[in-house]
């Protein structure tokens, strides 16, 4: 499988405050297919699972890479609806989400995200809307 590098009008290296401090990292900048990961330590809850609202940050980052890319240079995009749903717990490692569109419109774009951990068994399901604004 071929990775794509981010686009040439996206700075490089950049990325939000949050992602660093959760360690999202996006690893592929397809429109198709937007690929992130984030390790399971730092970002657990108190049993020792991957915390949900970190899944819920790493589906959003994703996502909106996604919704970015696909707007391009000149316009800007937010999340205005995140559904998830956890379907395993993840406690060691790294989860890897995977966006794919739904509907790539001029002002909402709808992404299906996966969340899987290192054995590749799905850990969380999710959805996300953004809206595209003109910058």
């Amino acid at each position: 499988m071929t990775v794509s590098a981010p686009p040439a009008w996206i700075p490089a290296g950049q990325t939000s405050p949050l992602d660093d401090k959760l360690g999202i990292r996006i690893t592929d900048f397809d429109p198709g297919r937007t690929v992130a990961t984030m390790p399971v330590e730092g970002n657990e809850q108190p049993y020792g699972l991957l915390h949900g609202g970190a899944t819920c940050a790493l589906v959003e980052s994703v996502g909106s890479w996604a919704a970015a890319l696909n707007a391009g240079p000149d316009r800007r995009v937010v999340g205005v609806e995140l559904n998830a749903s956890y379907l395993r717990a993840a406690t060691s490692g790294t989860v890897t989400a995977v966006a794919t569109p739904v509907r790539r419109g001029r002002t909402l774009s709808t992404f299906l995200v996966e969340v899987t951990d290192d054995t590749g068994r799905v850990t969380a399901t999710a959805r996300l809307t953004c809206m595209t604004l003109a910058s």
